[in-house]
């Protein structure tokens, strides 16, 4: 008798954003044909790749972007409860990134800044229980959830993306050389 050999179930790869431009997700999408690839050893839950909101246990959880609000926060630690891996991508999750640069100043001094003083007629800061409450500082993600991993760049090439992922699924220690880091 023929014995059928055991197939090794697929990993689940989720990703999500938070206070950031969104280039991270660009990149990973600068993956192209590769995402074929990727497909045959991984199942996506969370991600633009299947437009599903909400993030179910996964083997990978790829997390882009800044700590900078309340909504933030929850997402964040929801990701991490359910991602045995996660990776923080790009210069916004390892130090903040370029939504960082708030930093130095008072919250409410930028919002009235924002909203009151345009000249155009508005004079009041936006309070909707629907806004999420913006935090004194935007951190990075470690100084709120364990990171396993980080990969950096602005944002990190859709090749070291795949360098990395590779390296990983592969069981190796993902290692970026120089050439494949970027900070446009």
């Amino acid at each position: 008798m023929t014995q059928t050999p055991l197939r090794k179930p697929k990993l689940r790869i989720a990703t999500t954003s938070l206070a950031g431009c969104f280039g991270c997700h660009t990149s990973f999408c600068d993956i192209d044909e590769r995402i074929l690839e990727l497909a045959q050893v991984a199942e996506f839950d969370r991600s633009p790749l299947t437009d599903i909101k909400t993030c179910g246990p996964c083997d990978i959880g790829l997390i882009e972007g800044g700590v900078c609000n309340a909504e933030n926060v929850h997402v964040l630690r929801e990701f991490r409860a359910n991602c045995k891996i996660l990776v923080a991508l790009g210069a916004c999750a390892i130090n903040g990134g370029l939504p960082a640069n708030r930093n130095p100043f008072d919250v409410a001094d930028c919002l009235t800044r924002v909203y009151c003083d345009r000249g155009d007629g508005a004079h009041q800061v936006p309070n909707d229980p629907e806004l999420p409450l913006l935090l004194d500082k935007v951190r990075p993600i470690n100084e709120v959830v364990r990171v396993d991993y980080f990969v950096p760049g602005c944002p990190p090439s859709g090749d070291a993306i795949w360098k990395f992922l590779t390296d990983l699924i592969a069981g190796r220690t993902p290692r970026l050389e120089n050439e494949l880091l970027r900070f446009d």
